[in-house]
């Protein structure tokens, strides 16, 4: 099984944590992550209608951006939002485009 690689804190990006989060799905699984600090199974937290590929498509690019941080649990894979690093490293930004960001309805 291959490691899931997770950005530095000083190597994470404010261009690719813009990126990550400027698509509706993944701003929305970011938004039900954060508001679960131990952390939570993929499934979970996306919509049920939403193919396990698409999923994990996602759920990689938050983590390529830092930030995700995904530990393997056995069969599972639970993700915990970085907002501690990312506030560190951008501060005030996780907030700011928490607080604004309109609820959105999920599509797969």
């Amino acid at each position: 099984m291959r490691p899931l690689l997770h950005p530095a804190p000083e190597d994470i990006s404010l261009q690719g944590v813009l990126y990550a989060l400027a698509d509706p799905v993944r701003l929305d699984l970011f938004k039900a992550l954060s508001q679960e600090p131990g952390g939570v199974s993929c499934t979970r937290c996306a919509p049920s209608r939403m193919p396990k590929s698409s999923l994990s498509r996602h759920i990689r690019i938050l983590r390529e951006a830092g930030l995700v941080r995904s530990e393997r649990r056995g069969a599972e894979v639970v993700n915990a939002a970085r907002i501690g690093e990312i506030d560190r490293r951008f501060p005030g930004l996780l907030p700011a485009i928490l607080q604004v960001a309109p609820a959105q309805e999920t599509a797969a």
